[in-house]
């Protein structure tokens, strides 16, 4: 199996090599053992359950709540050969229905699945039936309501177990505390689970913390000193443009980027990102998920993260390829201010709660008892428009109906449009007879998609097919539309909206059963998170790296050396030794000899450590000696 893994490793993603931790956690499931891997960010988790996935029989289940990470890991596992499939909220029944008969009869190796669907009749009914290899689960922390990204769909994980109850789960997360590590182990009921944790210590990430009113101006500062890739994260969306525009003025290169751009716009900001055409990239935390750009070499925080998991993530996408690199947090005593605030009013009323639910059915006509699982585009400013209600806080009641259960917010993501024959060759043969003037666009699809749109759902791109059927694509789009409505062919057009899904069938809103008690719960634990975000900006006295670590419970007594805090230490220190040089050589030089045994009486010198130190060097550098009496005295 180890010699297959390492075969794999090398032919399938062209490496010659795991990375720390990697092979154990591979060995571990081959093995068929559960498993809890809390890698860093850049720390490889997929390659921990892909290649172990392609040395088994079978196929592996992903479960990840991040719909863009999985289109991403499937098209690239695709473009190696290698068959995947996903399936995340906004796509059609039959869709989801062709999807899960390929990976029953096909020779698909890996399904990503979002948590929500886990609990559908169309996924039980045919996981059932599928020669699971492995069940991974991504972004693990989100099981525990102690986790910064709490998702109750992820307790379904558990109860799908029991279909399989002998292939093994692999939970893994990049930034999880003691306690929600505990938590992960019995709410996914690993047993007797081989646990990995690679040091949260990144030795080569210098982190520093900057109190400062013109963040801007600080920022120009930093880009100017430390040549290369760079991002500067934000919490708005205007804050990102306006940013990038003064960096352009100043002649630093730069783009912004945020959920609200269209799908082309984004995929061309960040591709010139990535082949640094652009230096800097302005961006909202939608922005750096599964991104593989080693050579960043600095992230600027101008607005604070909710808590130290999201500033970990986000600071660690700078320095993957090892190399120094910074992460430097810009902040004022207004923004501190600002943080609990925005803590406290992460869980509006529950009043507001079902206001905003009400609202929701509202707008899309939904009847009590109806929706389940429906997915709608959503527009939010026009959304909080329609019913007046407040922008921010309603964004924050969605989260928490999120976190219940009821509903998913998608922020937009691209999904292209794409086409699959519902009748077989025989059936189709006969329609093209019988419908001559559609039978031109059924060759042109046969001509350049073959034979596997029978057999999955293909990407297309409208344009094209219209100019290879040389038509207009608006005439194009009318023929699609028409042979899907008459059960021809499944034609789903692209999106790139924000989408709400219902989750459960909908409630009346006055009877909504929200957890009151879990949703206070919650409210506190964010409180407590910005706490502990405030305590780390404010600790100038230790190591910003330990403080990281001791965070997700990793103690160490080994300083980073490179932090803002452990440079302004060496630097005390360096000043200290010598002051504490002067006086000895003045003392001895004034005729006041001294031992070990009377350093203390006197004044400024103490029978430390440190002294001691000091009196060693000036020994070997031939400044000082010793007499036979222990007496030090100036070397003549």
């Amino acid at each position: 199996m180890r010699e297959k893994a390492f075969h794999i490793l090398s032919t399938v993603f062209g490496y010659s090599d795991f990375r720390p931790v990697q092979l154990e956690i591979v060995l571990s499931v081959l093995e068929g053992k559960d498993t809890l891997a809390l890698l860093p960010t850049g720390g490889g988790k997929s390659i921990c359950f892909q290649v172990p996935a392609l040395t088994m029989d079978g196929i592996c289940v992903v479960v990840s709540p991040l719909i863009a990470l999985m289109k991403d890991q499937v098209d690239n596992l695709r473009k190696k050969g290698v068959l995947a499939a996903a399936i995340y909220s906004g796509m059609g029944k039959r869709e989801i229905d062709t999807v899960l008969d390929n990976c029953i009869y096909g020779n698909y190796k890996f399904l990503y699945v979002s948590p929500e669907r886990l609990k559908t009749e169309i996924f039980i009914e045919r996981f059932k039936k599928m020669k699971v290899n492995l069940i991974a689960v991504d972004e693990a922390h989100c099981i525990s309501q102690w986790g910064y990204d709490f998702r109750p769909p992820y307790l379904e994980i558990a109860l799908i177990r029991e279909f399989h109850p002998n292939v093994p789960c692999l939970a893994l997360t990049a930034s999880a505390t003691l306690k929600v590590k505990a938590d992960v182990i019995e709410k996914l009921e690993l047993k007797k689970p081989s646990v990995f944790v690679r040091s949260f210590s990144r030795k080569n990430l210098s982190y520093s913390v900057r109190l400062v009113e013109n963040k801007l101006e600080k920022a120009i500062e930093i880009l100017n000193k430390i040549p290369g890739s760079a991002i500067i994260y934000v919490r708005n969306r205007k804050g990102t443009k306006d940013i990038a525009n003064v960096l352009n003025q100043m002649g630093i290169s730069a783009s912004f980027y945020h959920a609200g751009l269209d799908n082309e716009t984004r995929d061309k900001r960040q591709n010139e990102w990535k082949k640094n055409q652009i230096r800097v990239i302005v961006a909202t935390n939608a922005f750096g998920m599964g991104i593989d750009k080693p050579d960043v070499r600095v992230v600027i925080h101008m607005d604070l993260p909710e808590n130290l998991e999201n500033y970990y993530q986000e600071a660690g996408r700078a320095g993957r390829d090892e190399h120094k690199a910074y992460g430097v947090l810009l902040t004022n005593e207004q923004d501190m201010m600002v943080l609990e605030e925005r803590a406290a009013m992460a869980y509006p009323p529950i009043d507001f709660l079902k206001k905003v639910y009400q609202s929701l059915a509202n707008q899309y006509r939904i009847a009590v008892g109806s929706g389940f699982m429906v997915s709608y585009d959503f527009d939010m400013s026009s959304f909080t428009s329609t019913y007046g209600l407040d922008l921010l806080t309603t964004y924050n009641a969605l989260k928490v109906l999120q976190e219940e259960g009821f509903l998913e917010l998608n922020e937009g993501f691209y999904s292209p449009s794409t086409i699959h024959f519902l009748v077989d060759q025989s059936k189709l043969y006969e329609f093209q007879i019988a419908n001559a003037k559609l039978d031109p666009l059924i060759k042109v699809l046969m001509r350049t998609y073959g034979g596997e749109l029978f057999v999955e759902y293909l990407k297309i791109q409208e344009s094209k097919v219209a100019k290879n059927a040389k038509m207009e694509e608006s005439d194009l789009i009318k023929q699609l539309e028409y042979l899907d409505q008459v059960g021809i062919l499944a034609y789903h057009p692209r999106k790139d909206k924000p989408q709400i899904t219902f989750l459960t069938a909908r409630f009346d809103a006055g009877k909504l059963p929200l957890n009151a008690k879990r949703i206070e719960e919650r409210r506190q634990n964010a409180i407590s998170k910005a706490k502990s975000m405030l305590g780390y900006i404010k600790n100038a006295s230790l190591c910003r790296a330990n403080q990281i670590s001791s965070y997700f419970g990793e103690e160490s007594d080994d300083f980073c050396g490179i932090c803002d805090v452990c440079l302004e230490n060496r630097k005390h220190h360096e000043t200290e030794a010598e002051r504490l040089r002067k006086k000895i050589i003045q003392t001895l030089s004034g005729g006041t000899l001294f031992s070990l045994h009377n350093l203390h009486e006197i004044p400024g010198l103490k029978n430390d450590d440190f002294t001691v130190r000091i009196l060693r060097e000036l020994e070997e550098e031939g400044l000082i000696m010793t007499e036979s009496n222990g007496t030090y005295k100036i070397k003549s």
